[in-house]
Order: C-alpha cells, then structure tokens, then sequence
C-alpha cells in the first residue's frame, strides 16, 4: 500500500453531508465492501489531500515532503505566528505615523513587543520546524528575534539608549550617537527581507508584497535615524516608514484572514496569487528533464 499524502488535520473524521463523524469500523466491516473501496473511504472519510496551493496558501511554503504524515497530527501554527507580527506592527505602523498624539518607537507598547511579537513568532517558528517548513521557520525565527531585540532596546532595564546620555536617560533616543547606531540593525533587517521577498516568489504574492513593503519600511527608518545622527531629524522619514508598514499590515491581515478559513474548510476562498506553479523547484525541473 502506498503512503497516504499529507493532510491536513482540522478536515478528518467528518461527514461532509451531515457534520456526523464517520464509525470507520462500521462503514469497513460490511460485506459489500471491497478492499479497493475500503480504501477509497478512508482516504475520503479520514482526510483531506492538500494540494500545492492549499498547501502554500496554508504552510506560506511550496509543498514539500516529511518523513512521516506529522502535519495531519499537529495543527498549522502558521496564522500564530502571523497573529503575533500583526499585533506587534499594527500599533506600530499607527505610532510611526503619529496618530492620536502618539510618537516615539512605541516604548509604551515594549510588552506587545516581547510577547505577541517575541513569543508567539518564536514559538510559531518552532513548530514550523517540527513540521519540516524551513522557509517560515526561518522568517518566524527572526521576526521574533526582531521584536525581542526591539523591545529590550526600549526597555530601561538594559539601559540600551540610556547608555548614551546617562544624565539624561529622557532624551537618549534622540542622541545623534544612538540614533546613528541603532540604523544599522534597520539596514540589515531591510537587507534581510529583501532575501525573504526574493524566496517568496515560491509562495503567493501576497506574501511577497509583505516583504517588499517591509523593504522600504526598514529603509525609511533607517534614514531616520541616520538623519538624527546628522544633527537633522526628518520626521518625514518616519512617518513614511509608518505608511509603509501600514500597508504591511493590511496585506498581513488579509493573510491571515485566509489562513483562518482555510484552517476551518470555510466555503469562502480568498485569492493570494499563488505562485508555487509559476517558477518551477529546481528537483521539479531536474525530473522534467530526465523525462
């Protein structure tokens, strides 16, 4: 008998007329039923066969193969990890554009920071791992390191910015030294989304998008701070940076939103631009052409 495809567990074990769960050993034990046919039901009644785009639409990465059926044993920690980014940028995004009063890096939201972002990102990312999703792995892994290093920067234990005026502890944030400093962890976070965009290309175009707008986000604040290390803070810069993630947000929601009714079988499909089909896998090229 062949291995079963991979599934997805939120869909097994549920009769798809009437909701009621399928008694296996009753339907299997009767006569009439062959082995071909008692096959055929359990590949129908006890699951659900993933194909490439649900599989990317669900996992943000191209369909790939484990050793055993884990993923129809663990739920999809995908939209986890998803939540935790949205929940740290989108106040984020408002703060940087200034919104209702507010201002700053959005040291009043330090524990948004470590805990949706820091935490549920790691977390995310690790249970991507033990599914063997190397891709989200890797991009969950260091957003929550991101956000980690974000809010421990901003908390007055570790005296990060305090450092620089330690007489004036208030106003070390705006330190042309600290200022110039911090840009360079914006820099090459920048750098680094500008790899994830390249890699998601495999993915959807949703998921690229994030990225690209995250590329110019990491950019704009950058700038901004090396504009208070010239002596000319230009809050232009920031607030374009807040634009930015903004309309990462919006795609990230969007995202989300699809994750989650995917994860329940909602007759609603949304549309990511799948482009899992569009450039073919190196292995998926290789194979075409020995044939």
């Amino acid at each position: 008998m062949s291995r079963l495809p991979d599934v997805e567990k939120d869909h097994a074990g549920s009769d798809s007329v009437n909701g009621r769960a399928y008694n296996d050993h009753e339907h299997l034990h009767h006569d009439h039923h062959t082995e071909e046919s008692a096959l055929r039901r359990m590949r129908t009644a006890g699951s659900v066969t993933i194909t490439p785009e649900l599989f990317e639409k669900i996992y943000l990465s191209p369909k790939n193969r484990v050793s055993n059926n884990i993923r129809s044993t663990f739920g999809n920690p995908t939209p986890l990890a998803i939540v935790g980014f949205l929940i740290s940028l989108t106040p984020l995004s408002n703060i940087l554009l200034g919104w209702r009063g507010s201002g700053g890096l959005g040291a009043a939201e330090v524990g948004i920071y470590y805990f949706f972002g820091g935490l549920l990102m790691v977390l995310g990312g690790f249970l991507e791992f033990i599914l063997g999703n190397t891709f989200p792995f890797v991009v969950f892994g260091s957003f929550g390191a991101f956000w980690l290093s974000f809010g421990a920067t901003l908390t007055p234990y570790f005296n990060a910015s305090a450092a620089y005026l330690p007489n004036e502890p208030a106003k070390a944030s705006s330190d042309p030294v600290f200022a110039s400093t911090f840009a360079f962890f914006h820099v090459y976070m920048g750098v680094l989304c500008f790899v994830y965009m390249v890699v998601a290309l495999r993915t959807n175009i949703v998921f690229v998008l994030i990225f690209a707008t995250l590329v110019a986000a990491f950019g704009c604040l950058a700038e901004f701070f090396f504009s208070i290390g010239g002596g000319a803070p230009n809050i232009t810069y920031q607030h374009a940076a807040g634009g930015c993630t903004f309309v990462t947000c919006l795609l990230g929601w969007y995202l989300f939103i699809v994750q989650l009714l995917a994860s329940v079988d909602f007759p609603l499909n949304l549309p990511v631009g799948d482009l899992s089909g569009l450039i073919k896998g190196a292995s998926e090229r290789a194979t075409a052409k020995e044939e």
